[in-house]
C-alpha cells in the first residue's frame, strides 16, 4: 500500500466545516501532485411524499430543481474555494443518500483518500441515525481523513 494519494475526494455540504476539510484536501492534493474531486450530494430525503402508494406525489421541489440548485451552489463554491488549483478539481453533484453516494463515487473513481469533517450529533439522534462521516468511515473503499472543529465539545458515552 502506498502512502501517496493521487485521487482525493472532498465531499461538501457547503458548510463552514466542509470548507475547513477542503483546506486539508487542497494541501494534500498539492503535496502529492494529485487530482482533487469535490462532491456534493443532494439528499434525496428532501423529496417528501404526500402519501404512500401508486398515486403518491412529491411535496417538495422536483429532483431536477434540487440538482439544479446544487449545481449552482457548486459553481459558486468552486469559484470561491477552488480557483487557481492545478489541475482544476473535478466537481460533481449527485442525488441520493449522502454516505452511499460518497462511497459509490469513491469506488467508481478509484479514490485513494476521502477528506471530510465530523459533525457532532448527540443523544438519541446520533444513536438512531449515526453521522454521514461515521458511515463513510465504516464503508469506504479507501482511507478516510476526518477532523473535528477545535471548539467542538467531546461528550464521552
Amino acid at each position: 500500500m502506498s502512502a501517496e494519494f493521487k485521487r482525493i475526494l472532498c465531499p461538501t455540504d457547503f458548510s463552514e466545516m466542509s470548507i475547513e476539510a477542503l483546506k486539508y484536501a487542497r494541501d494534500l492534493a498539492k503535496t502529492f501532485n494529485g487530482e482533487l474531486h469535490c462532491l456534493h450530494v443532494v439528499d434525496e430525503a428532501y423529496q417528501y411524499w404526500s402519501s404512500m402508494g401508486p398515486e403518491s406525489i412529491p411535496v417538495g421541489p422536483p429532483a431536477e430543481d434540487l440538482i439544479g440548485l446544487g449545481e449552482s451552489r457548486m459553481r459558486n463554491f468552486a469559484d470561491e474555494h477552488l480557483a487557481g488549483i492545478d489541475p482544476p478539481p473535478k466537481t460533481v453533484v449527485l442525488l441520493g443518500r449522502p454516505f452511499a453516494e460518497i462511497v459509490s463515487y469513491a469506488r467508481e473513481n478509484e479514490i485513494q483518500l476521502i477528506v471530510m469533517a465530523t459533525h457532532g450529533r448527540g443523544g438519541i439522534v446520533h444513536a438512531l441515525l449515526g453521522s454521514t462521516t461515521e458511515k463513510v468511515v465504516r464503508k469506504a473503499p479507501c482511507a478516510v481523513l476526518t477532523f473535528r472543529p477545535e471548539d467542538q465539545e467531546i461528550v464521552m458515552p
